[in-house]
């Protein structure tokens, strides 16, 4: 399985540069990526991307944000301060700094259950991500989301029933076109989804009516305890949208998710929808409940850690190419985990959301003394 994830080049060109007293500062550099295959395209996106130093900086600290998150939720489940649900991003961190850096605020995202790095990015602050999930009053939405309902302003949140977002970011997408709004929307699946029938529904409207979405397949290798050769005939995502064209990139080179995002919202904006595979891996099992082990083997999470991890390569390309400094991105690294830990503490001392909000935001927009009925079918309560 981890030959068919491509690995991103590592060359780049020769910075430009600025000189400060004696000591010699780059302020952008090109690098090369790795080519995508394509599915019904006769061009692609470009292998050399352009990366200013202000942006390369950006893109580290907000992976290495979404990291320290998704491990500090990792510590909270098993401590039992976060219960039910948690499924982790960690490894998968490129795939939406990537995305999020070619799109503007404007434009749309829905995904699945996988959704702590998406609603970070999309932004939520690490304090709202962390409250959410232990179930604070202070969370996102509340505490009454958890784990796999988070929302912020043009994010549709993570879904937990495996597919069915996919016809809603089509909607979304319709809602797009008709407005005529000069937007897109991203809408995120993963492998293990992909053979949902109601997948190729969303797809089949989506290009009879030529809707500016970009389907993303997440692909990490794995859907819960199955590999994908063992529940795909084709695991060929990018081509499995038929008529639809495609493209394959590897989601582990924040990069090249980003050049292929630009090209892809470029095309669907012109041409109606498109499929993107992003070949990626997660580092965690399924959820937390699935130790991750017992379908692969520990040192094939290791050989992925230290060869294609995100962080990591981009970090050895932003140092070769002088782009940055070590210094630099100590700061950084200590700066997060001064945010994260403190957002930790907060979220952990918030308030719970107190027992009558159960009964609230049932309905928009309630009328003025409307009650709903509890579980006790002669008890109503007033609701807002």
């Amino acid at each position: 399985m981890l030959s068919t994830v491509g690995r991103a080049l590592r060359n780049s060109s020769t910075p430009k540069t600025l000189f400060v007293g004696a000591r010699c500062a780059s302020t952008e550099a090109t690098f090369e990526v790795a080519q995508c295959k394509l599915h019904k395209l006769e061009q692609g996106p470009a292998t050399t991307v352009t990366c200013t130093k202000e942006d390369a900086l950006k893109y580290y600290r907000q992976m290495q944000t979404i990291r320290r998150m998704e491990t500090t939720a990792g510590n909270l489940y098993k401590s039992k301060q976060i219960r039910g649900f948690c499924h982790l991003y960690s490894g998968q961190e490129a795939c939406c700094v990537g995305m999020e850096n070619s799109i503007t605020p404007e434009d749309s995202v829905i995904t699945a259950y996988r959704a702590h790095g998406w609603a970070y990015i999309r932004g939520i602050s690490v304090h709202g991500v962390l409250a959410e999930l232990i179930g604070k009053k202070t969370g996102c939405a509340q505490g009454k989301g958890g784990s796999m309902h988070m929302y912020a302003k043009n994010f549709y949140g993570g879904n937990g029933i495996v597919g069915a977002q996919v016809p809603l970011g089509a909607g979304i997408a319709f809602t797009q076109k008709y407005l005529n709004n000069g937007n897109i929307c991203i809408t995120l699946y993963g492998d293990g989804a992909a053979n949902q029938g109601q997948v190729f529904e969303a797809f089949n409207i989506a290009m009879l009516w030529k809707l500016p979405c970009i389907f993303v397949c997440e692909n990490n290798g794995y859907g819960m305890g199955t590999s994908v050769e063992r529940a795909s005939y084709s695991t060929d995502y990018y081509t499995r949208g038929d008529y639809m064209p495609g493209l394959r990139v590897d989601g582990m080179d924040v990069l090249a998710v980003k050049e292929a995002t630009r090209f892809a919202k470029d095309y669907v904006l012109k041409n109606g929808p498109l499929l993107i595979e992003c070949a990626t891996y997660r580092y965690s099992g399924h959820s937390m409940s699935d130790p991750g082990t017992s379908y692969r083997t520990r040192e094939e999470i290791q050989e992925v850690r230290q060869t294609r991890d995100p962080i990591t390569s981009f970090k050895q390309k932003l140092l070769e190419s002088n782009l940055v400094t070590e210094d630099e991105l100590k700061k950084i690294d200590q700066d997060v985990r001064k945010e994260v830990t403190e957002s930790e503490k907060l979220a952990i001392a918030d308030a719970v959301p107190p027992l009558e909000d159960m009964y609230d935001h049932i309905y928009v927009h309630p009328e003025p003394d409307f009650k709903v009925r509890t579980c006790d079918p002669v008890t109503m309560v007033a609701s807002r």
